[in-house]
């Protein structure tokens, strides 16, 4: 078996235009590589080739209407013959919590037609163990005239796994200056995959295999995950013993090796509050901290909602509640397994007497699990705040931070995020 040619690639095909997906066929089409995005959704693709993003992130949108001006970005629902595919497709668990690789499949369907060999076909949808070998196989068995190695002379097909890893709120940035893990089925695909991401990337590059860049991603998120569960409990043994636990993380964190991140009301977005459970489901008896990290992030919005209704006890029938933020973190419209959305349903849902004015100033509706409730009514931060008597705090967007001392006079407040403090916290980590 000899080495598959690192031929150039000049055409790339970016399956699904989301979070991921479309700052990825940005950046390559920036750098001068023609990029076709792929999408289910009609909507996105008429943005897109419009020049314009169907979400918030912050420079995204220069560099896809630079792209689509210069004729190097352009966007379809087919999937159409290139030189290299980028998957980036959801992967959400089941109601069993192992992963759903269906989006996956579909993507293989569409893929699987225009391959003739010589492809490089990448996932980067963050995936459990051995989802890449996964995808791999599911092409084959629809086109058993190729191969993953050249092997009985049948044409060879080149497939890694590259997870991302960027932050909500800085992937133009992060895209470019954060190492990269290249994780390749063979070695030829991994150092083809590598080559495709120099293109743009200037941190250092990684190569392995693709099982272990699939753990790898699972392991970060993980560790998030774990460190912010132990933040998270520490808020709710702080709230028993009446112990601020903004200050007392302050002050541990003055310890020169210890580094507490900021609880909250929960975790969410796809990765962190989803890969630690694909780690579970593939070693159930041996991933035991990982599983109670989960859980203890988990629990945390019951929580939050039993505060909320032991405040609202004291208060008159009438009284209504502010929901300050609906998106996973802070200053993005991103609401993907969203905490704060789980705790405002719920409360609506148990309370339907009374008002709930949700202020979130990134999204223009509603959420489909708030929409159609007739007492919640998405509002202004301002009138949210004024006319509430109960003051929920679940994100700490730039916006909600800026709200003054003096227009919570009066009012009961539940700051899930330590938004509302003046005191610096010390943490340089951003939970």
């Amino acid at each position: 078996m000899g080495s598959i040619a690192l031929n150039t690639i000049n055409r790339v095909a970016v399956i699904g235009l989301g979070y991921i997906g479309l700052p990825t066929a940005a950046i390559l089409a920036t750098n001068g590589i023609e990029v076709i995005g792929v999408d289910v959704n009609q909507r996105t693709v008429d943005a897109v080739n419009a020049g314009q993003v169907p979400f918030v992130e912050p420079d995204l949108g220069v560099h896809v209407a630079g792209a689509v001006s210069h004729g190097h970005l352009t966007a379809s629902i087919s999937t159409p013959r290139a030189d290299a595919y980028i998957v980036a497709v959801p992967t959400p668990f089941k109601t069993d919590r192992s992963a759903d690789l269906s989006y996956i499949e579909a993507a293989a369907e569409g893929i699987a037609p225009q391959l003739i060999g010589g492809e490089l076909l990448i996932l980067e949808s963050t995936s459990p163990p051995g989802a890449t070998e996964h995808m791999a196989q599911y092409i084959l068995d629809l086109r058993p005239d190729l191969s993953l190695d050249g092997a009985d002379s049948k044409p060879a097909i080149l497939v890694a796994h590259c997870p991302e890893r960027v932050l909500p709120g800085r992937v133009m940035i992060e895209l470019v200056i954060n190492d990269r893990i290249v994780g390749g089925i063979t070695p030829d695909a991994a150092e083809k995959a590598k080559n495709l991401y120099s293109v743009f990337c200037k941190g250092e590059i990684l190569t392995t295999d693709a099982v272990t860049a699939e753990m790898a991603k699972l392991v970060e998120n993980s560790y998030r995950d774990v460190n912010i569960a132990f933040a998270n409990e520490l808020s709710v043994i702080s709230d028993k013993l009446g112990i601020d636990v903004w200050e007392l993380i302050r002050l541990a964190n003055h310890h020169p090796r210890v580094n507490i991140l900021q609880p909250g009301p929960g975790v969410g977005g796809h990765c962190i509050a989803v890969a630690p459970w694909f780690i579970v489901s593939a070693a159930p008896e041996e991933a035991r901290l990982i599983r109670t990290a989960r859980e203890v992030n988990d629990a945390k919005p019951e929580w939050v909602f039993q505060q909320v209704l032991s405040a609202l006890e004291l208060l008159p029938p009438a009284a209504e509640v502010s929901v300050l933020g609906l998106a996973f973190k802070a200053n993005i419209d991103d609401l993907r397994e969203s905490p704060a959305i789980e705790i405002a349903a719920h409360l609506a849902e148990a309370l339907p007497s009374t008002r709930f004015n949700v202020a979130e100033p990134h999204v223009a509706e509603l959420p489909a699990q708030l929409l159609g409730r007739s007492n919640v009514k998405l509002v202004p931060i301002d009138e949210s705040v004024s006319r509430s008597d109960v003051i929920v705090v679940l994100v700490d967007h730039d916006d909600v931070k800026a709200i003054e001392i003096e227009q919570l006079e009066g009012k009961v407040v539940i700051d899930t995020r330590g938004a509302l403090r003046r005191e610096p916290v010390l943490n340089t980590l951003d939970a």
